[in-house]
């Protein structure tokens, strides 16, 4: 799929005279996009397209090399790409999990394996807070709800930075009395350009992989090897992964997961170290590609609301931050 989300003086990120937010037909003109409002950052060559719904990433591109997997205008999200994920990432076994001893019953998002998948909100829209010319600050609340008795807002900020990479910040708050639970994390999928992503080599430095059931939950941890060790990397053709992985290589305070092409190209997702997780996974079913490689920076790992493995707990009027990012090498 050779796909550029809409970057024509027709569809400016900043809102022009007679048509900013308060305007009339304003939000109609921002539902022409199936994901809501688009933020354009450009910076020198760099251009990211920042949507309205989940927060999420719809483009990275570099001097015309696209470097996320991208969809059209009248489509939301294939697979989750680019969405950001609050208050917990990847699954919730049976969305069960339990509060100071008492059931709690999360909706089932993800019906195929019965589980509570990808925080709560995915279909959320998320509120400007605040622009600047390289960077564009959205917010959305996470409500008292089914399974989550707690008040918080998800903060993201995306900027492109002096050398044009793409740094991401999100930031949790938490308005309620209590302290609340929660995992951070994010979900871009990673290409390079029109090279088919099956040709490029995927290397993450990772000690350890989480072993899971059947529905993709958990149920402990080995050192890595064979098809999972991916240290040393690993052509994306041979590969059929859905892993999460920790023990990760930190240097300076930054753990980086690389796709490359064989001329010495490549492109980079970097977490720094809130994040002691990554999930890999690899897909032949992204529209428009053979094969789709998602890296998602994580706090914890699936079902972390029962295992506690990776969880954390927020204090009432507290807040935490995890900061990820994307970064290019794009000469041969």
């Amino acid at each position: 799929m050779n796909l550029l989300p809409p970057v024509s003086p027709e569809s400016p990120h900043r809102d022009s005279p007679g048509e900013g937010p308060d305007a009339p037909g304003a939000d109609a003109s921002a539902r022409r996009y199936a994901s809501g409002r688009q933020y354009e950052l450009r910076r020198g060559d760099a251009l990211a397209v920042i949507t309205e719904l989940a927060a999420g990433l719809r483009l990275y591109n570099r001097g015309g090399t696209q470097l996320t997997e991208s969809y059209g205008d009248a489509e939301i999200s294939p697979g989750a790409a680019g969405i950001t994920l609050a208050p917990w990432a990847n699954r919730v076994e049976d969305g069960i999990w339990y509060l100071n001893g008492k059931k709690q019953q999360l909706d089932i998002t993800e019906v195929s394996r019965n589980n509570a998948s990808h925080g709560l909100l995915r279909n959320a829209s998320y509120d400007l807070v605040d622009e600047s010319e390289f960077s564009v600050t959205l917010e959305a609340p996470v409500f008292p709800q089914h399974g989550y008795p707690f008040l918080l807002r998800h903060r993201v900020r995306y900027e492109l930075a002096a050398d044009l990479g793409l740094v991401v910040r999100q930031l949790l708050i938490n308005d309620s009395q209590d302290p609340a639970p929660f995992v951070l994390g994010a979900h871009p999928y990673l290409r390079l350009g029109e090279l088919p992503s099956e040709e490029l080599t995927v290397t993450v430095h990772a000690g350890t992989r989480l072993v899971t059931d059947g529905r993709l939950i958990p149920r402990g941890k080995e050192p890595v090897g064979g098809d999972f060790d991916l240290r040393a990397g690993r052509l994306v053709a041979e590969l059929e992964l859905d892993s999460a992985y920790t023990d990760l290589e930190f240097d300076d305070g930054i753990a980086r997961h690389t796709l490359s092409a064989a001329d010495g190209r490549s492109v980079s997702l970097w977490q720094d170290a809130s994040c002691g997780y990554v999930h890999v996974f690899v897909t032949t079913e992204f529209p428009g590609r053979t094969k789709a490689v998602a890296i998602e920076p994580m706090t914890g790992p699936a079902n972390a609301f029962n295992s506690g493995d990776g969880l954390r707990w927020l204090p009432a009027g507290e807040r935490f931050a995890m900061t990820w990012g994307i970064s290019a090498a794009l000469e041969p």
